[in-house]
């Protein structure tokens, strides 16, 4: 515990954010603050939560923190659909991010049982 830099979760997940702070950079996000804002946040949120629960001293209140880092995944795979739908991202973009989501959920359910035993 506390090398959450090591982590590949935290690494892919830190990725994750960096291509959505870029991707919502752009003039279709530029005026739609809301949704912009919001998947920045969502998108911060899963590295900065794992970094969290991994530096915490005992392996349940770190499971927590790994909970809430998925359920800002799921906010974001949300918000990129929605951003997809609307045109604001194209299919490569969206199928892409969405893989590396994907991937970061799967990670973080074999890290939480790992914690859990």
């Amino acid at each position: 515990m506390g090398n959450f830099k090591d982590l590949k979760v935290w690494q892919n997940a830190k990725d994750i954010s960096v291509s959505v702070y870029k991707i919502t950079d752009n003039e279709k996000y530029k005026t739609d603050f809301g949704l912009r804002d919001q998947m920045r946040r969502s998108s911060v949120s899963v590295p900065s939560n794992i970094a969290e629960g991994d530096d915490l001293s005992s392996d349940r209140q770190s499971i927590k923190y790994f909970y809430i880092a998925k359920g800002s995944v799921a906010e974001l795979r949300t918000q990129l659909l929605i951003s997809f739908e609307i045109g604001y991202i194209s299919e490569d973009v969206y199928s892409s991010i969405e893989k590396q989501c994907e991937e970061v959920t799967a990670m973080l359910t074999g890290l939480i049982r790992f914690r859990s035993k």
